[in-house]
């Protein structure tokens, strides 16, 4: 299985809590798909770089997930059909993305616990 990481912005129109039911209804579009969601992160309400849809802040998320690839084609079809999604990147994490991602994660974890 192949390890893929996909950064999505949602509109900011969104409540906090339809931006988390967008992003749980992802989960499980991959899930249906036959990936396996492995890490799932916030980053919150940020502003663009530039105006996207007249907007200039969304909510960005990121999914890390395992699958085969076939799931990137339905999974982006849908990012593109769904009106909330205004932009999204899916990549292929090489085993040094990997390594990197597991070591921010670790690091981001024993800052929360001090």
């Amino acid at each position: 299985m192949n390890n893929y990481e996909t950064v999505f912005i949602l509109t900011p129109v969104l409540s906090e809590d339809q931006a988390k039911e967008a992003v749980k209804k992802y989960e499980e579009e991959i899930k249906a798909l036959g990936g396996n969601v492995t890490h799932s992160e916030s980053w919150g309400l940020k502003k663009l770089a530039y105006p996207i849809q007249k907007k200039t802040t969304g909510f960005y998320f990121m999914l890390e997930f395992e699958g085969e690839g076939k799931e990137i084609a339905d999974l982006e079809l849908a990012f593109k059909r769904d009106e909330r999604v205004m932009r999204f990147l899916t990549t292929k994490m090489d085993k040094h993305h990997k390594a990197w991602a597991d070591k921010r994660r670790a690091r981001k974890s024993a800052k929360a616990e001090a």
